[in-house]
């Protein structure tokens, strides 16, 4: 049987890294690369805000290549989709035909990535669909995945809680309205150990940081964010 040459789209957390594993056990799919934007003004993940370097090393650790696609600081929707449409034609050319994304249950974004993905006879795979997000992140937790977290947003978490481990009893401690996947973004993670991994990637927390930004979901327009950054020791 031949296998779908297969892309992950890696954010570089604990979902991405549960899905990889599920996929990479797949017969059906031959997957050979990580995909990841970086905010090339910051030189970071986008979102996440982890440096390029520990994504680096993280690529490494689990012995796939990374591809890069890079973006500006503050993008507007037509300059994404055009950065995304050249990265999307470079795949196709080395004629990639399937992808995966780590997402759990948010109907509207599969939506956006399928309608998106259907001019190039690309094929969506989402491991994690429909899954119950208590029993994968149990399940996460129990396989030996380690993950930290990277960035929370303020109005559920404080300061604290970023640069956490996460473990059963820190999932048993959040607010009841937070998603324990945090699946409407309410949290992002780093993940640094766990089956994927050759070897643990050795980090060290650095410093904690507020920042807020633009939003139409809030009373005054703005939605504040903790982050803790990583660093290679």
């Amino acid at each position: 049987m031949q296998k779908h040459k297969t892309y992950f789209n890696w954010s570089s957390g604990k979902d991405s890294s549960f899905a990889l594993f599920l996929i990479l056990k797949n017969a059906e799919y031959h997957l050979d690369l990580l995909v990841t934007t970086i905010n090339s003004h910051f030189n970071r993940v986008s979102m996440h805000g982890l440096r390029r370097n520990v994504l680096e090393a993280q690529a490494k650790a689990i012995n796939l290549p990374l591809k890069t696609i890079e973006l500006p600081e503050m993008p507007s929707m037509e300059d994404y989709e055009a950065i995304m449409l050249k990265a999307t034609n470079s795949l196709v050319e080395v004629n990639y035909t399937h992808c995966v994304f780590g997402d759990i249950f948010l109907e509207d974004l599969r939506t956006y990535r399928d309608n998106n993905l259907k001019p190039f006879n690309i094929t969506p795979i989402y491991p994690l669909w429909k899954m119950d997000t208590k029993a994968l992140i149990t399940q996460f937790i129990n396989l030996g995945f380690k993950a930290v977290v990277v960035c929370a947003k303020a109005e559920f978490f404080n300061e604290d809680f970023v640069g956490q481990v996460l473990t059963h009893q820190l999932i048993k401690d959040f607010p009841e309205e937070v998603d324990v996947c945090g699946e409407n973004g309410e949290f992002h993670t780093f993940c640094f150990d766990g089956p994927i991994f050759s070897s643990e990637v050795n980090y060290r927390l650095g410093e904690k940081t507020y920042r807020e930004y633009d939003t139409q979901n809030t009373n005054n327009g703005k939605s504040g964010f903790w982050f803790c950054d990583v660093l290679l020791n």
